[in-house]
């Protein structure tokens, strides 16, 4: 189950998805996001779906580590399409005690899981190509007219940065943990709901004192490297649209244009 978790990994690579601009990528995932939830027409969930996957094409990433960025969160899904499927009126198929399955329902589950999913997988594609150091600089960049009025958006960009990082960090950490304790005889899994979670105690204790480690070694090399947050600080690499960026932006305009059409006509 752990190593099926991928949030937070970049895979290095020369695709388009991966030359684009950070902040463009931030921006045009924003905007798709709220495209999902804005249009509800079935065409459009057909056009949404296949610019999705022609984004995984572009990443020239392997499918196979797309979709196993949504199986940790499979029962989410699930669990969604459940509460539609029993609880939107409509014509009853069948009847289990007070509950009604609607056909309804089976047409309002499908399209809030495959929401769900879209969204998961244009997120995963954000993180997959993007690399920590940029996606700090797009977040600082996106959030530095705030700064007039206070907001510290260069320490938010960094401590979302550094959370997203350790993510995987501490997954791998946890692997090493319980496959220790495994070996030691520990019986983790096993059992009902009290052993199970009984069983994670030696577990948690090991993972959070590693955390608070690395948290502690972290700050000591910040600390040796003179680093003092947002105050005047400069960038080796400048962030530069180029044609590619633009390019992105023109397809993403015509993406959108044909969901408003095909909403307005259909």
């Amino acid at each position: 189950m752990l190593t099926d978790i991928t949030l937070g990994q970049y895979f290095p690579g020369t695709s388009p998805l991966h030359n684009m601009d950070a902040r463009v990528k931030i921006v045009l995932l924003f905007i798709y996001i709220v495209a999902i939830f804005l249009f509800d027409n079935h065409v459009n969930y057909g056009i949404m779906t296949a610019g999705a996957l022609g984004a995984v094409i572009l990443s020239r990433l392997p499918v196979g580590m797309v979709l196993k960025s949504i199986k940790p969160l499979w029962w989410i899904i699930l669990f969604s399409f459940g509460i539609h499927l029993f609880s939107t009126p409509g014509e009853p198929i069948f009847k289990v005690w007070n509950f009604a399955m609607t056909r309804e329902g089976i047409i309002q589950g499908f399209i809030i899981s495959l929401r769900l999913v879209l969204m998961i997988m244009v997120s995963s594609l954000l993180m997959f190509t993007t690399s920590p150091l940029k996606l700090t600089d797009a977040l600082e960049s996106l959030m530095s007219p705030l700064k007039k009025i206070g907001f510290p958006a260069h320490e938010l960009a960094m401590m979302m940065t550094i959370a997203m990082r350790f993510i995987p960090t501490l997954l791998e950490e946890t692997d090493k943990i319980m496959k220790a304790q495994q070996s030691r005889g520990s019986d983790i899994g096993d059992g009902n709901f009290l052993q199970r979670a009984k069983g994670m105690i030696p577990i948690l204790v090991p993972l959070f004192i590693s955390a608070f480690r690395r948290a502690d070694e972290l700050a000591i090399a910040m600390e040796a490297r003179c680093y003092q947050g947002g105050v005047d600080r400069t960038r080796m690499k400048q962030q530069r649209l180029h044609d590619i960026d633009f390019w992105a932006g023109g397809i993403f305009a015509l993406f959108l244009v044909s969901l408003i059409a095909v909403q307005i006509i259909l």
